[in-house]
């Protein structure tokens, strides 16, 4: 059950809409549950097989077996932006009787936030490919921090 007294969604200097605080949110606060259709990892490619360079972020990977499809059946959540330096974190919720198709998705906030301040979270997104320029730019970020890497991939780690 979102927290609709906290939060409240509309247009977003980051992109497109944005979910913003309305009252002052405190460190730790689980705020909304990020829902959609559960889908396989093979019926998402089939499904959006056409769609791959979108840079599309309503695709939510749950876990090895299962991704949230929040274009179908989506709330609020899916409107929260990606940024370099996030005041919210997305915490994977297992289920205690091992059944992946249980698991949840929660976005809970890692400081305070003030009233009109927009809600954030890296979206950590992984590519097995090269980071080319390209990708980079399809995977663009658009948050404006100081600490803005410029996209929302993730650094490839270094072989060592």
């Amino acid at each position: 059950m979102p927290k609709s007294h906290l939060i409240a969604t509309r247009h977003s200097r980051i992109h497109g809409n944005g979910v913003f605080a309305i009252a002052p949110i405190r460190k730790g606060t689980r705020l909304i549950q990020y829902r959609g259709k559960l889908r396989s990892h093979e019926e998402v490619d089939q499904v959006y097989a056409d769609d791959i360079e979108s840079g599309h972020t309503f695709l939510f990977t749950l876990n090895s077996e299962y991704v949230i499809d929040a274009n179908v059946d989506g709330n609020d959540a899916r409107w929260i932006n990606h940024s370099c330096d996030p005041n919210c974190e997305a915490v994977h919720d297992e289920d205690d009787g091992g059944d992946p198709s249980r698991d949840a998705i929660f976005i809970e906030s890692i400081r305070a936030i003030k009233p009109g301040e927009e809600l954030t979270y890296n979206y950590g997104i992984k590519l097995a490919e090269a980071h080319t320029p390209s990708l980079k730019k399809l995977w663009a970020c658009h948050c404006a921090s100081p600490q803005c890497t410029g996209t929302m991939l993730q650094p490839k780690r270094k072989k060592k």
